[in-house]
């Protein structure tokens, strides 16, 4: 993925401009911010749903557009009202046309989404109504249906909402596996870095239109996170976790308190 000189605005605000960003094949970028602060709509450029407004984006060597089964996607959690089984909604993340209707290639996408279920523990939710699974439930069915095509690159939204922290460690390391056995690229957009904290390469932080990109202890500190909220921000690390506190009252929590895992030194 590469983005040259990109800016993105709607109207006369700009959520960020002058972004540059390289993630190589295997690297695990982190993307933190507010709400508002344009996380979402990264993606949304990558998976060609909207454009910049000015600059380039190149993910898997192309222009980013729809339906590229090069490039997986986790979105946020939602509601699922349609009549759909677990193993029908991780089928959805295959080509049909790919796959064809002969028998044999019938049995080979069975066995792609049989494998997909298996590789993030939803098995027993394969023949399950989608609607009336758990939101936790659902998320992993969701990271199965972006694992399904084989994908070079996973583009997630994040995929720990409604999820308790043994799944959100569980769906953390599924896809940490999956990017160093296959050397997928990964960016994860999240509010809650603890669980991916310890296989994060780097941290594109985004606020107000401002950014900082680096490694998590070069942009996870009080100087750095001051200077993007241009507000007084402490970074404390308390019983193996950092948290970041905002003490200017406009900056609500879920903006500048992240639960940060610190491995024992």
């Amino acid at each position: 993925m590469s983005l040259r000189d990109a800016t993105l605005g709607y109207g006369d605000r700009v959520l960020w401009s002058g972004l540059n960003l390289d993630i190589e094949s295997g690297e695990f970028i982190a993307v933190l911010g507010p709400n508002g602060s344009g996380k979402t709509s990264l993606l949304r450029i990558l998976l060609g749903l909207t454009s910049l407004s000015s600059g380039t984006a190149r993910i898997v060597g192309e222009t980013p557009g729809r339906g590229n089964q090069r490039i997986g996607y986790i979105p946020q959690q939602r509601a699922i009202d349609a009549p759909l089984r677990g193993r029908d909604l991780v089928g959805l993340g295959l080509d049909g046309h790919r796959w064809g209707t002969g028998l044999s290639r019938i049995r080979e996408r069975r066995q792609r989404v049989d494998q997909a279920l298996a590789a993030v523990g939803a098995s027993a939710f394969a023949k399950a109504p989608v609607s009336q699974l758990s939101g936790g439930e659902q998320q992993r069915l969701r990271v199965a249906q972006a694992l399904v095509s084989d994908p070079e690159v996973l583009l997630c939204d994040e995929p720990l909402l409604s999820l308790d922290l043994a799944n959100q460690q569980v769906v953390s390391t599924l896809i940490d596996e999956r990017r160093r056995a296959a050397d997928t690229a990964v960016l994860f957009v999240t509010h809650e870095i603890n669980p991916v904290l310890p296989l994060v390469d780097r941290v594109l932080y985004l606020v107000d239109g401002r950014f900082r990109i680096g490694r998590p202890d070069e942009v996870m500190n009080s100087e750095t996170l001051s200077e993007l909220y241009r507000a007084k921000i402490d970074v404390v690390r308390v019983r193996g976790q950092i948290h970041v506190v905002g003490a200017q009252s406009g900056l609500c929590e879920d903006q500048t308190h992240h639960h940060l895992h610190e491995e024992p030194a």
